[in-house]
């Protein structure tokens, strides 16, 4: 039983073990699948999404810059020493609603007057930080640019200023128009792909310097803040796009950047890796967890049919299974179990040796079926009429044995006689045969220094003896 227990935690180990196996080799597939999705696939789509948006929200408000650049009102105003103010307020308002701008301005090169919706808001000279834009604006070769920038009369929000030159027909410069844009939709966009797709979004100078990010997050960290990050800044700020790996606090990211040629900004995208792996963690404590259950579950079943299969095989190793009583070898156990008992205590112990008479004769006139009937009646027979201590087995063919516990010679003389009167006269195996049915025997008791052959040799020449005497009879020896 032990060897079959050891069989069963062999094949539950083994079972949990290529489980586990499996499980491993399918976390750490997903877990490098997750991954390289992410820094091929999803990573770079949302960089591109985020290029496509903003370049969506700024395409409109250019071309409405450039057109007011163009447009003839403001050359001539320009050229007629802008005489009548209300006149380009009530222009630049009917834009700013028309076009549902958050400002729409203009700028004088010879006054150097700062114009929009709501009149003369001021007078540019180069020592004011407000003004310092459209004297860098002025000194570039290029007749636009997209500017992100405060402006203190205008409030505390970060604004998109799309400047365009104005020239006369000689392309002398006139001043310089444009639109101003909320950078709001930005915050809003940067806000939705941390919540629904778990990036953090921003933009960074040249110089690795958080230009814009989310608000009302902690602050995001600029490149050369991130010490990983600092090493590599040269790579990260240069053209096109890539994707790079780094540790920030024991964690693993994976950051994607683009360069917006409209912002001079560089969009900044960053993943953390476990955000994106935690399903497959989860699915692998999951897997673990099953495996186990079914592990356990398959041990218990394997347990139960290995005792199930082991208490049938010792019940056929032990029992005869058409009489249902011990076999051969199960009295021999008794047999020297008893035997030990008996030196211990030097109680009595006698056998019972029972053979039934003529049986071949019932087996070729009535066939074996009713023999086998005669061999199970006369089984219960000798069951009922033994006591409870006592132990009774089938020896093979027709020949069953007793053993007598607490019982000398004479007293198992007595229960011999008494169980062949009871059989002779059984009306039950009569009608089986339609004949009496006897048995002889031979009977010894147990002394000292006796061992099984010796008193099974006593036992089996009493009964040859009983066979002898003309059977239906009872020897002692």
């Amino acid at each position: 039983m032990h060897f079959n227990y050891r069989i069963v935690f062999i094949i539950t180990a083994l079972v949990f073990s290529l489980s586990i196996s499996l499980t491993l080799v399918n976390y750490f597939t997903a877990m490098e699948s997750t991954r390289d999705q992410l820094k091929q696939r999803a990573l770079p789509l949302t960089v591109d999404n985020i290029y496509n948006k903003i370049q969506k929200n700024i395409i409109e408000p250019n071309l409405i810059a450039s057109m007011m650049a163009h447009d003839t009102f403001l050359i001539d105003w320009l050229s007629h020493e802008e005489d009548d103010i209300q006149q380009i307020t009530n222009y630049l308002e009917k834009i700013q609603n028309k076009y549902k701008m958050f400002t729409a301005f203009l700028v004088s090169d010879k006054s150097n007057n700062y114009y929009s919706a709501q009149g003369l808001l001021e007078t540019f000279n180069e020592n004011s930080t407000n003004s310092a834009w459209y004297f860098n604006f002025k000194k570039i070769a290029e007749p636009s640019e997209i500017n992100i920038d405060y402006n203190t009369n205008m409030g505390s929000e970060l604004i998109m200023f799309l400047n365009h030159k104005i020239y006369d027909d000689d392309y002398h410069m006139l001043g310089a128009t444009g639109i101003g844009l909320k950078t709001s939709y930005i915050n809003d966009m940067l806000k939705d792909f941390r919540l629904k797709h778990k990036f953090t979004v921003y933009f960074v100078d040249h110089n690795g310097n958080v230009v814009i990010s989310e608000k009302g997050i902690k602050t995001v960290p600029g490149l050369i803040d991130t010490p990983e990050l600092a090493t590599q800044l040269s790579d990260i700020i240069s053209k096109g796009s890539q994707v790079f790996d780094y540790r920030e606090n024991s964690e693993a990211h994976l950051l994607s950047r683009k360069f917006i040629d409209e912002l001079d900004l560089y969009l900044i995208v960053v993943a953390k890796v476990n955000d994106f792996t935690k399903t497959a963690k989860d699915t692998f404590y999951i897997n673990i967890l099953l495996s186990g259950l079914i592990t356990l579950l398959i041990s218990i079943i394997i347990v139960l049919y290995v005792r199930r299969i082991h208490l049938k095989l010792n019940s056929l190793a032990s029992n005869d299974e058409l009489t249902n009583l011990p076999n051969r070898r199960c009295f021999h156990n008794k047999l020297s179990e008893l035997l030990c008992y008996k030196e211990r205590n030097n109680n009595e112990l006698s056998i019972i040796f029972i053979d039934i008479d003529d049986f071949k004769l019932i087996n070729d006139t009535q066939g074996h079926d009713i023999g086998d009937k005669v061999l199970q009646s006369l089984a219960a027979l000798l069951k009922i009429n033994i006591r409870k201590n006592d132990f009774v087995a089938r020896w093979g063919g027709e020949e069953f044995v007793i053993l007598l516990v607490d019982s000398n010679l004479e007293q198992a003389k007595v229960i011999a006689e008494k169980l062949r009167l009871n059989i002779a006269n059984n009306v039950n195996l009569s009608q089986l045969t339609n004949n009496d049915v006897t048995i002889s025997s031979g009977v010894t008791s147990v002394t000292t220094g006796d061992d099984i052959d010796s008193i099974l040799k006593r036992v089996d020449n009493a009964l040859y003896k009983a066979k002898s005497l003309g059977k239906n009879v009872v020897v002692l020896d």
